[in-house]
């Protein structure tokens, strides 16, 4: 597995894995035909916006596709006080969950985060995603649930956050 910072050419495999990865990761969660009507036009345009100042890594496997990327930057609510960073997207596709390839992706961009001075950390995730266990066990603290609607329905987003990501998520 190979982690490495995204580039503008990466913006159709990036939205590839963002929308298979909806697909599969939020299948119980959200109806059919909403995943079902997600395009990767859409998502390949949201990166190709994304990519060129934002902080965004990918993962390639042994034959260099992208399985998995992850991308943040500035805590964007200014809700949750002493949080100044925030990892705003990781999605990995399904065959490689488990597999370490989250653990890989969140260092450089804790990294990324701290040379901008930013060390501490929130992320958003659903609350029905059995991801809230990754989060759980790279040691992230569960500081809220909030209501949010999605695809017409509502649902609980659990916030987690790292008060020192220098501590707990580099080496």
């Amino acid at each position: 597995m190979r982690i490495r910072k995204a580039i503008l050419k990466d913006a159709k495999a990036i939205a590839k894995v963002h929308v298979d990865s909806w697909r599969t990761t939020y299948a119980n969660i959200f109806p059919a035909e909403f995943l079902n009507n997600l395009s990767y036009e859409s998502r390949e345009q949201l990166w190709i916006e994304s990519i060129p100042d934002g902080i965004v890594y990918v993962a390639e496997d042994i034959d260099g596709k992208i399985v998995g990327f992850v991308s943040g930057g500035k805590e964007r609510s200014g809700k949750y006080e002493g949080f100044d960073g925030e990892l705003y997207a990781i999605y990995i596709l399904k065959e490689y969950q488990g597999k370490g390839v989250g653990k890989a992706l969140v260092k450089p961009l804790v990294l990324n985060l701290q040379e901008i001075g930013f060390y501490s950390m929130l992320v958003l995730v659903l609350e029905d995603n059995p991801s809230c266990l990754f989060y759980e066990a790279l040691g992230g603290k569960k500081l809220d649930s909030i209501d949010v609607e999605i695809a017409g329905k509502q649902i609980k987003e659990a916030v987690y956050g790292w008060e020192d990501t220098l501590k707990k998520l580099t080496p």
